[in-house]
């Protein structure tokens, strides 16, 4: 444990007597390198700040606490709430084992004595009333040490000299002003300005083979710059220049496309025979082609004529495997 003088160590050990049931009196001396004179010298200046700690046990079972009321004093936590930071948490499992998770975990640790009392009983079994179905989820167990770097880089506006591996398997050099560290589908992707062409560009976080955060050297980001214009033409997360798409999808499908909004562009027009038309705004990316692929002969794609081509390829490709 990193060095700590009296006062974060007295910070500290109230955290821990915050949490529901205490804390152990031999955690805090192995933890603090406490003996116990000093561990007693720590609680009379607690003590003496007014806080109403509760000293019960003997020996292993010596239980430090503050009492109940005091820590009902403060900020109490709705039951919404409280469902909210357990889906919250939920959705970012696919950073297990990373500082990022770990820092979560603690903050919902410490959020725990604010959990009123009358929702308090509810909680242990959240996780079989309500869960989040992940996807299939990208895996950061081994991008630690990566993580920190991108996250202070957005952070403090630090510029980085980073080695980027594209899906090709081509390894290049960029300069790079991290803005935005961005969520999808289970996944971390950084908006970020390319210095040799000024431009922002999309980068998947776990393809970077070398992130280095210049921490003398700060950038500041354009007053016009807004992460949601940089994405609004893609559909997803992949960028392409925004033409004018339409599709017509069967009476078979049209109900599971009118429940969702797929794009922020989306106009849905009703055809008399049931099926439905879809005009969006968007680009000709791999993620639309893939969409559309996936409802088979139930689509048909009107427009643009380079929308056309590319889903003929992709079905007569896909017809001459099986054959």
């Amino acid at each position: 444990m990193q060095h700590l003088n009296k006062g974060q160590k007295m910070v500290r050990i109230v955290e821990l007597m915050t949490r529901r049931g205490g804390v152990r009196a031999v955690d805090l001396m192995g933890r603090f390198d406490l003996d116990a004179r000093s561990l007693r010298r720590y609680l009379r200046d607690l003590k003496d700040l007014d806080l109403p700690i509760q000293d019960q046990g003997l020996g292993a079972e010596r239980t430090i606490s503050l009492d109940p009321g005091y820590r009902r004093s403060g900020v109490q936590l709705t039951l919404p709430e409280v469902l909210s930071l357990h889906f919250g948490r939920k959705l970012f499992s696919f950073l297990d084992d990373t500082q990022f998770a770990q820092g979560l975990d603690d903050a919902l640790e410490r959020l725990q004595p604010a959990i009123a009392r009358a929702h308090a009983e509810l909680t242990p079994d959240l996780d079989r009333k309500f869960m989040a179905v992940p996807e299939h989820a990208k895996s950061y167990a081994d991008k630690g040490d990566l993580l920190d770097e991108v996250l202070t880089a957005v952070l403090y506006n630090n510029a980085a000299k980073a080695e980027y591996v594209k899906v090709s398997g081509a390894t290049k050099v960029y300069d790079l002003e991290p803005m935005t560290l961005a969520t999808y589908r289970q996944g971390l992707y950084l908006f970020a300005r390319d210095r040799q062409v000024d431009q922002i560009k999309t980068f998947a976080v776990e393809r970077f083979s070398r992130f280095s955060r210049l921490r003398m050297e700060k950038f500041k980001h354009p007053e016009d710059y807004d992460p949601e214009n940089h994405i609004r033409g893609a559909f997803g997360i992949i960028q392409a220049p925004p033409v004018s798409v339409r599709a017509v999808f069967e009476p078979k499908v049209a109900p599971y496309l009118r429940e969702r909004r797929w794009h922020l562009t989306q106009e849905n027009e009703e055809l008399a025979d049931g099926r439905l038309r879809i005009h969006m705004h968007v680009g000709l990316s791999e993620e639309l082609i893939t969409w559309l692929l996936g409802f088979g002969p139930e689509v048909r794609a009107e427009s643009p004529p380079e929308l056309v081509e590319r889903l003929k390829q992709a079905t007569r490709s896909a017809w001459e495997r099986y054959q």
